[in-house]
């Protein structure tokens, strides 16, 4: 082994700087293609190489569970089968809990001087609007064919003036002429029907109070329930009445929802639940609506638990979209079972308890669908009024589904700890890059882009929470960067270098030669160590500074 040794020095010694400069340099070079390698296998597969194959094989070497087949199973389950989902990325949704204009986003603009709604958010308002609210023969009632005009509108003054002037000629007396006699004729006088599309945009935009809107929409129940029973009656009359009754059915719709959000806001939540079970029981096929979402946050309003549950069960399927307040709910009944006795400390010595494990689990479904709740519920960032429009799974439903439910959360004791010690646990086994998913179908990348047409610029848009580059991509990208240096440096100084070398490598053997000692000593009486030593000392070179400190 000694002679080994001093082959080896001597074999050192002899080392020009060009051979430094190619090992440094090949060193280098071979180091760049494998950091080239992991990067473009990290961009489409989302993990390092290295780290694959070492967890792959080392670790049932070693004794390790490979997780990668349960982990398949549990995303073949449940809502993986809305991977095959043709769904478009941005589409862009109506709020179902949007403000009123008149009585919560103009007063906010008054108090603050800021305009909470983007001009594409309202443009987007004003096409639902012509959508829902009008109909080919608008033409044949002069009141309706000015609310048509209305909706078009951008200036909201000359909408509320378009408004006023659809109700003022219903109230004009038309006259029908019906002979009677040849001779003469009599003039039978009836009022036109109030226009009730006219007291929405009332409701909406000129009146400053909840209770002042509410007013106004008990008019228009009025006016469009007497509607929607003539177009019912005539539906089946051709494809013009049909149109009129789809048209009058929306009319109805939304006056009646929007009656049950103003009971909501005015503290009679109880009636405002009973409004909207009687809604969803009269229309059950208007689901894009989304009404059961405005029936979940006020049976939570009212703490009923039990309710909310079962409008989960028939809500909560893999055959219907998902939304936040979907998913969220689900998570914040799971954890309020095990929430108020949870602590971080506890279950990292005994471990997580069955309940404890569905309610981490349904966070982390949560959080995968919408990760930008948290830091709104956890109040890590101010909250801005909802938008009239949300993008799912963005940033804008993360603050329309926390500005209502917050509330609920800090209700339940313990909710938000839960929250906090688990949600970020996510990002670890969610599959990178973006374009992959776990339980969902894969996070659209166009959702910052379309938020920020949504919220307001004085708004900080959340984006993706960035995954961490692997350990083997930075570990071989310091190893290229280090080795060309190496090689640059040795080109450049080339006697310095060798010089540096050689010693680094001198201690080098140095030290493993030590290391060999320390081993035999621990390994040998005291008595033959000391023979073993004096032999050592006549047949070898005087030793260096190293050895002599090893045998003082």
């Amino acid at each position: 082994m000694f002679g080994t040794e001093s082959s080896l020095s001597m074999f050192l010694n002899t080392l020009t700087p060009k051979f430094y400069v190619a090992l440094t340099g090949t060193s280098s070079l071979i180091s760049g293609l494998i950091l080239i390698f992991e990067w473009w296998y990290f961009r489409k597969y989302g993990t390092s190489f290295i780290e694959q194959v070492s967890v792959s094989h080392l670790r049932p070497l070693l004794g390790g569970v490979d997780n990668n087949s349960s982990n398949n199973a549990n995303s073949s389950n449940g809502d993986s089968d809305s991977n095959r989902q043709s769904v478009s990325e941005c589409k862009v949704w109506r709020n179902p809990l949007n403000l009123f204009r008149g009585a919560e986003y103009n007063r906010y603009t008054w108090v603050t001087g800021r305009e909470p709604l983007t001009y594409y958010d309202m443009n987007l308002s004003a096409q639902d609007h012509q959508t829902f609210f009008t109909c080919d023969s608008d033409h044949l009632r002069p009141a309706d064919a000015i609310m048509q005009k209305a909706w078009r509108e951008r200036n909201p003054q000359a909408r509320i003036s378009a408004a006023h002037e659809a109700l003022e000629i219903n109230e004009i007396r038309s006259r029908v002429e019906v002979p009677l006699i040849a001779s003469s004729t009599i003039w039978e006088i009836k009022l036109l029907p109030k226009c009730a599309t006219a007291y929405i945009l009332l409701a909406e935009e000129e009146a400053t109070t909840i209770a002042e809107a509410e007013k106004l929409f008990k008019q228009a129940l009025k006016a469009g329930d007497g509607c929607y029973r003539r177009s019912q009656q005539l539906q089946h009359h051709g494809s013009q009445y049909e149109a009129q009754h789809r048209r009058d059915t929306n009319v109805l719709v939304y006056i009646k929802r929007r009656l049950a959000m103003c009971a909501r806001r005015l503290g009679r939540t109880r009636e405002a639940v009973k409004m909207m079970r009687d809604l969803m029981k009269e229309f059950p096929l208007l689901s894009m609506f989304n009404i059961h979402e405005n029936l979940l946050e006020a049976l939570l309003e009212l703490q009923a638990y039990a309710d909310v549950q079962a409008v989960l069960a028939k809500y909560d399927d893999i055959s219907l979209p998902k939304s936040a307040t979907i998913c969220y709910t689900a998570a914040l009944l799971k954890a309020r079972a095990v929430s108020d006795k949870f602590s971080p400390e506890a279950a990292s010595r005994r471990g997580l308890s069955t309940a404890e494990m569905n309610a981490v689990e349904a966070i982390h479904r949560a959080v995968e669908f919408n990760p930008h709740v948290p830091k709104y519920l956890l109040e890590m960032k101010s909250l801005i009024l909802p938008p009239e429009h949300i993008l799912k799974r963005g940033d804008s439903e993360a603050i329309a589904y926390a500005f209502f439910h917050l509330a609920h959360w800090k209700r339940v004791e313990g909710a938000l700890n839960l929250l906090h010690c688990t949600w970020e646990g996510t990002f670890r086994m969610i599959p990178y890059p973006l374009e992959k998913g776990h339980l969902f179908y894969p996070y659209p990348i166009c959702t910052e882009t379309a938020d920020r047409e949504l919220l307001p610029s004085f708004h900080e848009v959340s984006v993706y929470p960035k995954k961490e580059l692997p350990f083997f991509i930075l570990f071989t990208a310091g190893l290229c960067s280090f080795t060309a240096m190496l090689a640059l440096l040795t080109h450049q100084f080339p006697e310095l270098m060798g010089v540096f070398a050689k010693a680094s490598s001198g201690t080098g053997i140095a030290r493993v030669f030590s290391c060999v000692l320390k081993m035999n000593w621990k390994s040998h009486r005291h008595l033959n160590l000391i023979i073993f030593k004096t032999e050592l000392i006549t047949l070898l070179p005087p030793p260096p500074k190293l050895l002599l400190l090893l045998y003082s």
